[in-house]
């Protein structure tokens, strides 16, 4: 039976947890019953907390994304401790606004290995413990995969490289149970929006049919409602949302 609940609860994975979107999914999750760990460089307040509340449900490790060893040795950890993956929200990206014809070639690197490569290296590693069970995986694109703006050309090319593994992956596990999924928001508050002028904020809840920029429960509410056995039939989708900034 794919997604299967084991009797301590399934295991989640999410990159880059310790703030932002992945720090309201790791709440969340813990908060459904779920065995939950994560990554991100640095430890803080609130990954340390968990630690101390949860500390047979919890693990976080310090993880560079341009590292891949240390990507796959992240879920090798995560298998000693809790044995499985069950879910996989590859969560944690990088984004740097720069004209393409002035952005260093390191910087075109990091952009590409941070939102491809890494949740690449992460979801083998996962669907590999995934294989006797079935699980979810889902991945966090941005409309910048669907839609051109100024700035963001590498990051948007990365972005869409993800939708399309997405895509060809939900094909190649689907036979053994693994659903693949990408979720593609909007703008919504987030550290990677905090930089975004009061000006700008404005333009773009203009063009934005619902009025407003959406929030990171309402962005979890998404990952989550593709996690579950409500979607037990959907793969290979790309769901945005985006208060119909795209439409």
């Amino acid at each position: 039976m794919s997604e299967r609940l084991s009797e301590r609860g399934p295991v989640a994975v999410v990159s880059g947890g310790s703030r932002g979107l992945g720090r309201v999914l790791v709440e969340r999750l813990l908060a459904e019953g779920r065995r939950v760990a994560t990554f991100s460089r640095k430890p803080n307040e609130f990954t340390e907390g968990l630690a101390a509340a949860y500390p047979e449900d919890f693990l976080w490790e310090s993880v560079d994304l341009h590292d891949p060893g240390a990507v796959r040795q992240f879920v090798k950890a995560v298998k000693e401790r809790f044995g499985t993956v069950d879910l996989l929200v590859n969560n944690a990206g990088l984004l740097h606004q720069e004209l393409f014809l002035t952005i260093a070639p390191n910087r075109i690197d990091d952009l590409l290995v941070a939102n491809l490569a890494a949740p690449v290296h992460l979801t083998q590693a996962c669907a590999r413990l995934m294989m006797r069970d079935g699980g979810s995986i889902v991945h966090i694109s941005s409309i910048n995969a669907i839609r051109g703006y100024r700035g963001v050309a590498v990051y948007a090319a990365a972005k869409a490289g993800l939708e399309g593994f997405g895509r060809a992956l939900a094909r190649e596990l689907g036979p053994v149970g693994i659903r693949v999924n990408t979720l593609t928001p909007g703008f919504f508050d987030s550290e990677l929006t905090s930089d975004v002028t009061e000006r700008n904020r404005e333009k773009i809840q203009h063009r934005t049919p619902l009025g407003r920029l959406g929030t990171a429960e309402e962005i979890a509410d998404a990952v989550l409602f593709l996690a579950s056995s409500q979607a037990r039939f959907i793969t290979g989708q790309s769901l945005v949302i985006d208060g119909g900034i795209t439409c």
